[in-house]
């Protein structure tokens, strides 16, 4: 067997990538196919309902449900002010009186006859949908949002938290193997995504954020320090919300591991450029990777390398399980037979060249493509 499939990771210096950039709910689709674009063009709008409010108007006024209508101050679907007198009840000629008042600023949606409960809602929030990366659209979706296009640079990492943001590229560290210190933040920093080597501890993420740098790229993060970043242990669930202060993208694996020599030259050619990154990461089923997209006008190329997904021998990959995880490698073997496992299950192999001279073989499993 010549070739076999594998998950990729992609790190290329000119590839087309299309993202889709969906409304929460139904709206307005405010730009054309065809439409160029910018990171922050806004593409499609629409207004989320406001939280829902009740209160006993009833119970407010000491009268049965049925009774309410005569004292409604407000009609059904009226603008209210927080503290407006919705209902009023008077009693023993006007010297006594009950009064209901409106909890919220917003609308009041419904006095119901049956519960005597009245529904308020808050003002609609607004929300608005970026192109998030440079590019065209090529596709409109109905009241539902649009498919851009973007050629350029992609690097997917292997983790990331924080959610999308874009700025221009900057390198912070000579080389690949130099730890991103606290000491390495600058001024000129703020705005931009910034490439640190080999790792960065937690003071040195705090000191970025501080600084108010975009999104911080570095090789490898220890466990330790991103659990105590996020104030709880990270299940399985699809990351990219996190409040952090920044995007953060980990290129290679958890622990003080160097950026790809060749991800890190890579991003450094296009220092001064604008990115767009997203630390959203999902490992699971639909896996979805934290990503870094400098647009640009080079045409694409495939080098050679066919339909995605497609390992041969000569492919370049990475091990994403222990105990050789993180660890690059070339393909140098698919045998075609199944091979026993220490688990005493019966899986396809793949023999690796690691870059130190082994030569290890591992379950398919174990490894993903790096595509150019």
């Amino acid at each position: 067997m010549g070739h076999a499939y594998t998950p990729g990771l992609t790190v290329s210096a000119a590839t087309v990538v299309h993202r889709r950039r969906i409304l929460p709910l139904h709206g307005q689709v405010v730009v054309k196919e065809g439409d160029r674009v910018e990171a922050d063009t806004v593409v499609a709008r629409t207004d989320l309902p406001g939280k829902v409010h009740s209160r006993n108007v009833a119970a407010d006024l000491g009268l049965p449900p049925s009774d309410l209508k005569p004292t409604l101050q407000k009609t059904v679907g009226s603008a209210v002010k927080k503290g407006d007198i919705v209902a009023e009840h008077k009693s023993f000629f006007g010297v006594f009186k009950a009064q209901s008042l409106a909890p919220i600023d917003g609308t009041l949606e419904s006095v119901s006859a049956v519960t005597g409960q009245a529904i308020y809602r808050e003002a609609p929030v607004p929300v608005e949908v970026t192109a998030y990366v440079r590019g065209a659209v090529r596709e409109v979706i109905p009241s539902e949002g649009v498919v851009v296009e973007a050629r350029g640079a992609l690097v997917q990492g292997i983790f990331g938290v924080g959610g999308e943001s874009h700025g221009a590229v900057t390198v912070a560290v000579p080389g690949p193997d130099v730890v991103f210190e606290p000491s390495l933040v600058r001024a000129e920093h703020r705005g931009k995504i910034v490439i640190g080597g080999k790792i960065a501890s937690l003071a040195a993420i705090h000191e970025a954020a501080k600084a108010k740098i975009h999104a911080l790229v570095v090789g490898g993060l220890n466990d330790d320090d991103l659990r105590a970043l996020l104030g709880y242990d990270l299940g399985v669930a699809i990351t990219g919300q996190e409040a952090i202060g920044l995007t953060l993208i980990v290129t290679e694996g958890f622990g003080p591991v160097e950026m790809a020599r060749r991800t890190f030259e890579l991003l450094g050619g296009f220092e001064g450029r604008d990115a767009s990154v997203n630390g959203a990461t999902q490992i699971r089923a639909g896996v979805i990777r934290p990503e870094i997209i400098i647009p640009h006008d080079a045409v694409a190329e495939t080098h050679g390398r066919g339909e995605g997904g497609l390992m041969q021998v000569g492919s370049l990959l990475r091990v994403i399980r222990e105990p050789h995880f993180g660890l690059i490698g070339t393909v140098a073997g698919l045998p075609a037979e199944l091979v026993r496992i220490e688990t005493e299950a019966k899986v396809r192999v793949v023999e690796v060249q690691l870059r130190d001279g082994r030569r290890i073989v591992l379950p398919r499993a174990n490894v993903e493509l790096i595509e150019d």
